[in-house]
């Protein structure tokens, strides 16, 4: 396996430098759980993945910027396309293949790097030709041949086996059942370096979002936020992809959970008096970060939407005060629900005993959606319902939570609770006998196309509790605080 040479990713001195020790790091931790697995441990066993593929939009040759396929890169960190990977379980040694590329490609698309070159560039052991792969895989003389192929039970999608020219050659020793569930348990727990590239990816979203909040004006248009929140990631962070589609609902777009897709395409005009929730991330390094703030445009709190708020952040925050090893993410779903549930009684929103809004799933009239969810390499990370785990709940709310496991350290999580009034689960809500009994109407019509409001933090899970990654503004007073003053930086009180 390749020694440490000081190989990192970095896009120039003001951003982070990425050493190649967090892949070289990611690949020991795999053949170690390779070598005592089922099948594997006779030894012999080669990993096999491909990276992913340059595209063109459509049928037209006008190329989409490529982002990489995120189980090759969590365990190869390479930035081109078109590229596989081999790793050898017993000895780590790993080999990257790349694309034998035509004279002209130095043409039109720059210069034209030697096998040596990514060798250094990315810490490997050796760099070869994707048309050598069959020849190299031969001297190998691998007695099994490990690709991946499994659900991501996030998405249904399935992940793309490796396939190349000659791979029917070693058909009769393809096992593609039992990477899949030990690398996707890998990527769940964090490691240090993977922890400090989501610090990194948080510390520059977060002063993002910051300035967002002091730009928004009435009369502003939503997409002109997600522009500028944009900028000032690829500017300062090198961030050239971001995490997932911004969704910046204003006013009564606030409450549509995923706004910001092309059919509303983040395009209202910002109103007075307006509510803001704006959910926006960046990645580097194929690295996540999931933040929403949610604040009023024109930087004051009306009593109304000061109430939602502080319910909102109140949930938020009973649940990162016993975040630690052991817990369940179910019972921290359900702790989010009952503390909303609580203060919304005690505004007069709501009426009854709380333990029977519990039983008819109230909490998900106002917050349809889970919890959190993972993050690392995707923004909705892979390993929330793992095979032989605990199965998806069908429970209105639960249904919806990304994942039902156990807590441990390492793990990166997200904590979005919110509250919404979203006009389908409303009236649903109000036809419903077993539901309908715990609303106060006349004060539910105050809050009607008002929109809705979320506080999503990332977090990692510790050995004690979590460490808070996300640094924006939370409380009433320092959003207000922050919106009115002419600081040019935000400064966050200490996190822990």
């Amino acid at each position: 396996m390749a020694e440490g040479t000081g190989a990192n990713f970095s896009l120039g001195d003001h951003t982070l430098s990425v050493p190649m020790e967090l892949f070289s790091t990611n690949r020991v931790r795999l053949c170690e759980k390779l070598r005592g697995s089922e099948g594997v441990s006779g030894g012999g066993a080669v990993v096999v993945l491909q990276g992913g593929e340059s595209k063109t939009r459509y049928c037209s040759d006008t190329e989409e910027i490529f982002r990489q396929e995120s189980y090759f890169h969590w365990l190869f960190g390479v930035s081109e396309p078109d590229c596989l990977g081999i790793m050898e379980v017993d000895s780590g040694q790993t080999i990257v293949f790349i694309p034998r590329l035509p004279e002209d490609y130095g043409i039109w698309m720059g210069q034209i790097y030697s096998c040596e070159h990514f060798k250094n560039k990315y810490n490997v052991d050796s760099v070869r030709y994707i048309d050598e792969i069959v020849e190299v895989i031969q001297k190998m003389n691998p007695s099994i041949l490990l690709t991946l192929m499994g659900m991501n039970t996030d998405s249904g999608k399935f992940c793309q086996e490796a396939c190349f020219d000659g791979i029917g050659n070693f058909q009769s020793i393809i096992n593609n059942k039992i990477l899949h569930p030990i690398i996707m348990e890998c990527r769940v727990i964090k490691t240090p370096l993977e922890v400090t590239v989501l610090r990194y990816t948080n510390q520059v979203s977060s002063a993002a979002h910051c300035e967002v909040m002091r730009a928004v004006r009435p009369g502003m248009k939503e997409y002109q936020m997600e522009s500028l929140f944009r900028h000032y990631c690829y500017t300062h962070g090198g961030m050239r992809h971001i995490s997932y589609t911004c969704i910046c609902g204003s006013g009564h777009n606030s409450a549509t959970l995923h706004y910001g897709h092309a059919g509303e395409p983040n395009a209202k005009t910002i109103e007075e008096g307006d509510m803001c929730l704006f959910d926006m991330g960046a990645e580097y390094c194929c690295y996540a970060s999931d933040i929403t703030c949610s604040f009023p445009v024109n930087g004051r709190f009306t009593e109304d939407q000061k109430m939602i708020y502080n319910i909102v952040l109140k949930a938020n925050r009973a649940v990162m005060d016993v975040v630690k090893p052991g817990v369940s993410w179910v019972e921290m779903h359900q702790l989010a629900e009952r503390v909303t549930l609580e203060e919304l009684k005690r505004a007069g929103l709501l009426q009854g005993e709380v333990d029977d809004m519990m039983k008819v799933h109230m909490g998900a009239v106002f917050m349809p959606h889970g919890l959190g969810h993972f993050m690392g390499c995707d923004v909705h990370d892979v390993g929330g319902y793992p095979s032989g785990g605990v199965e998806r709940s069908g429970a209105p709310g639960l249904k919806s939570l990304r994942t039902a496991r156990v807590l441990q350290e390492g793990m990166c999580l997200t904590i979005e609770p919110g509250v919404y009034f979203i006009e389908h689960l409303v009236n649903k809500a109000l036809l419903d006998p077993a539901q309908n009994c715990f609303i106060n109407r006349d004060m539910l019509t105050r809050f009607r196309r008002s929109g809705g409001v979320r506080i999503e933090d990332d977090i990692v899970v510790t050995a004690t509790g979590v460490e808070l990654l996300t640094c924006v503004p939370r409380t009433v007073g320092e959003i207000e605080a922050w919106m009115r003053s002419g600081e040019k930086t935000w400064q966050p009180r200490p996190v822990t």
